[in-house]
């Protein structure tokens, strides 16, 4: 273990600079200095995860590397390249990878449940990717055509929940498309639509905001799809070295696992918000993750800014994997006119 007077190993992330312990027989609680006044932050023991080296699994150098997503039918992974509009997919049983599609940027994607993609693209489009071949669910919404939607996920029931990004006019908003095909807009006000995950009893859905640092939790309805009473569940620091929350999943545990960009980590939250570990990895901007592999303990995550690496660090824009012994949990599949 390390934090308990032991010297960290090198890239450990155990507490933040400047740290003056105050108590705990089960975490640590540290007072970090800052220009105005103290803050006092609770840090769990740091392990050993800390210190693992991300194993880089592909370099496609993506823009913006994101919405990694375990195809369960196939067993392979897939993720994108938002901008460019590509997707990839990467088998771990050969090791190959390879990009399967290019064309208009994709914000968002999910998994059918005839093993089809579900893309959610600029101008609101929503189409069905097949064997490279495009049939179209949505072709935009005119409240949309500035913008693109960024981050999505699919419900027990078969439903997707999927969000905008602003333009500047206005701020992002939040929808369910329904498995009727039929589209409902949730909540308006959105700075970046971002990571959303579900509690292991499927009673409440996480959702991340971005620009305000902030991951809410809502009480969830499954018979319906229905949100309500919003809060904070996580709001990040305002130093800017810690970035900003951007994707997210939820393991066996009921753990949220938080992508940092511009943070150059992975966070690791207990069920109660408090952070329990964070991972780091040679890239500044850390966009996504999920679970994979036969039994989910593989955890993939991807990373942005690979068309500049100087800027960036040397491994933005790849994808890479953790085998940390953690158990993960299937994601739930969309049910689009199906």
């Amino acid at each position: 273990m390390i934090g308990r007077g032991i010297p960290p190993a090198a890239g450990a992330h155990c507490a933040m600079p400047r740290r003056v312990p105050l108590v705990g027989s089960h975490g640590t609680a540290v007072i970090l200095a800052s220009v105005n006044a103290p803050m006092l932050y609770w840090r769990e023991p740091c392990t050993q995860e800390d210190a693992v080296e991300p194993e880089l699994i592909a370099d496609y150098e993506c823009v913006v590397g994101e919405g990694p997503l375990w195809h369960a039918g196939e067993q392979r992974l897939y993720w994108l390249d938002i901008p460019k509009g590509r997707i990839f997919r990467y088998d771990p049983r050969t090791g190959q990878h390879e990009m399967v599609h290019e064309g208009e940027p994709i914000g968002g994607f999910t998994i059918q449940a005839d093993g089809a993609l579900l893309l959610f693209m600029a101008r609101g489009a929503v189409k069905i990717w097949r064997a490279g071949k495009l049939e179209v669910v949505i072709e935009e919404l005119p409240e949309e055509r500035e913008t693109r939607f960024n981050d999505v996920i699919a419900d027990p029931e078969g439903r997707v929940f999927c969000g905008t990004m602003s333009t500047p006019h206005r701020a992002g908003r939040l929808y369910r498309l329904d498995r009727d095909g039929t589209i409902t807009r949730l909540l308006e006000g959105i700075g970046t639509s971002n990571g959303l995950g579900f509690t292991p009893d499927r009673r409440h859905l996480y959702y991340t905001d971005t620009p305000k640092r902030e991951i809410y939790l809502f009480d969830y309805d499954q018979a319906t799809g229905a949100i309500s009473n919003q809060r904070v569940f996580v709001r990040t620091p305002e130093d800017p070295s810690e970035g900003r929350p951007d994707g997210m999943t939820v393991d066996a545990e009921g753990y949220v696992w938080s992508a940092r960009w511009d943070g150059g980590c992975l966070v690791r939250y207990t069920p109660d918000g408090r952070e329990e570990r964070r991972i780091r990895f040679p890239a500044k901007k850390v966009s996504s993750v999920t679970f994979g592999g036969p039994d989910y303990r593989d955890i993939y995550v991807t990373t942005a800014g690979g068309d500049d690496k100087v800027t960036n660090g040397p491994g933005a824009g790849g994808l890479y994997r953790l085998r940390l012994g953690i158990q993960g949990v299937p994601e739930f599949l969309s049910r689009i006119l199906l």
